[in-house]
C-alpha cells in the first residue's frame, strides 16, 4: 500500500484537519475578546443574545450546541462579569430565562469590529470565508442527522 493509499495517514483525517483549523481560528479571537472581557465560548453565548434576548438556557444550549451543563458557567461567569442577567419565568420556576443587561447590549458595538478583523487575519477572500462556511454547516447538518454504527462496518470509510 502506497502512502496515498493509507487510510489512517494523519494528513487525509478530516477530523485532524477540522481540529486543528477549529484551535488556530479560535486563537486568533482570544486577543480581540480579551480587552472585552470574553472568552471565545463566551462570545459564543453573547452573540446568539444579541440576537434575540431574553433566552431560556434550553433555547440557548440547542442553538450553541451545549449541554446545560457546559453552559451554565459561561452563563454564571458572564453574569458576573455583568453582561447578563439569569432569572426564574414566573410561573415556570423550573425554567431560567437569560437576558442582556445594559452593559451587554453596550458591548455589542465593540463586538462588531471583530468579524472583519477575523477575516484580516484569516487573509483569505471573502467569498471563500462564505464557502466555508457553508461546507462546515453542511458536515454539522450531516453529523446530526447520521447516527454513529455501533461498531465500524467492512467498508472502509475515506477520511475519517
Amino acid at each position: 500500500m502506497s502512502d496515498g493509499d493509507d487510510l489512517l495517514r494523519l494528513d487525509r483525517q478530516v477530523c485532524f484537519a477540522l481540529a486543528v483549523a477549529a484551535r488556530n481560528v479560535i486563537a486568533l479571537y482570544r486577543p480581540l475578546l480579551e480587552p472585552m472581557g470574553l472568552t471565545h465560548p463566551q462570545y459564543l453565548v453573547m452573540l446568539a443574545l444579541w440576537e434575540r434576548s431574553p433566552r431560556s438556557v434550553t433555547d440557548l444550549s440547542g442553538v450553541l450546541a451545549l449541554d446545560p451543563g457546559t453552559l451554565s458557567p459561561l452563563l454564571k461567569r458572564l453574569e458576573a462579569a455583568g453582561y447578563v442577567h439569569r432569572e426564574r419565568v414566573p410561573g415556570n420556576e423550573r425554567m431560567l430565562a437569560i437576558t442582556l443587561t445594559d452593559a451587554g447590549r453596550a458591548l455589542r458595538t465593540r463586538a462588531e469590529r471583530i468579524p472583519p478583523a477575523i477575516v484580516e487575519r484569516l487573509g483569505m477572500p471573502l467569498a471563500e470565508l462564505e464557502r466555508l462556511h457553508t461546507v462546515l454547516s453542511g458536515v454539522i447538518a450531516a453529523t446530526r442527522s447520521d447516527p454513529t454504527p455501533d461498531t465500524l462496518g467492512d467498508s472502509a470509510r475515506p477520511m475519517g
